[in-house]
């Protein structure tokens, strides 16, 4: 991916942080030479490899998991974006990860990833659906689906939140942002917000550029 130095964001836990919070995310791998991408959830083992482990499970039917095994693949995470306007420029936030995939098939092991994926993504609701593993539907679900895990070997990140124009312009950027209101645009908001506190990611202002 193309990051230039002063978008650049090589914080692993900052990184790991955005994953975890939009952890929907795309894996593009080969499927007979071509590329080939499918969206899904993912959960990050932050401490499995040099920069964590993505894990999850996609349909068996799927022809991606046919050739995953062994390969080296992209997962890509977008945060929030917002456009800024007038003469402003698009923010956004982009994290992929080049990973060498493993598939893991038997019950047991796949068991285990969805139950975990159901933990984290029903934490949150009012009613969380608890899985019966012991349940013939459940056989039947694991029959169909295939889990994998991708030991992240490289981490990039791309933090495009006006760090390249001057203080006041971003000031200017905050301020509509802020006023247009909705969750992405106020996430933005603060996100610029943080490039205006002297530190790593501040301090790489240069030259204007695209």
């Amino acid at each position: 991916m193309y990051v230039p130095p002063h978008f650049a964001e090589t914080n692993p836990s900052t990184l790991h942080e955005l994953i975890e919070r939009h952890s929907f995310g795309l894996l593009v791998s080969q499927v007979e030479g071509v590329p080939f991408a499918t969206h899904l959830p993912f959960l990050l083992d932050r401490e499995e490899g040099p920069h964590g482990t993505l894990v999850g499970h996609m349909a068996r039917a799927n022809p991606q998991c046919r050739e995953l095994a062994g390969q080296t693949a992209l997962a890509a995470f977008s945060g929030p974006h917002a456009y800024i306007s007038p003469s402003w420029y698009e923010a956004e936030n982009v994290v992929p990860t080049w990973n060498y995939a493993a598939l893991i098939d038997g019950r047991d092991a796949v068991l285990e990833i969805v139950e975990r994926c159901v933990a984290v993504y029903e934490a949150a609701l009012p009613r969380p659906w608890a899985l019966d593993s012991a349940s013939t539907s459940v056989d039947r679900l694991l029959n169909q689906i295939i889990g994998f895990r991708l030991r992240i070997d490289r981490l990039e990140g791309k933090w495009k939140m006006s760090q390249n124009h001057p203080v006041g312009r971003r000031e200017k950027v905050i301020q509509a942002l802020e006023a247009q209101g909705g969750e992405d645009a106020v996430t933005v908001a603060q996100m610029v917000r943080a490039t205006l506190t002297p530190g790593p990611t501040s301090d790489r202002l240069t030259t204007p550029q695209t």
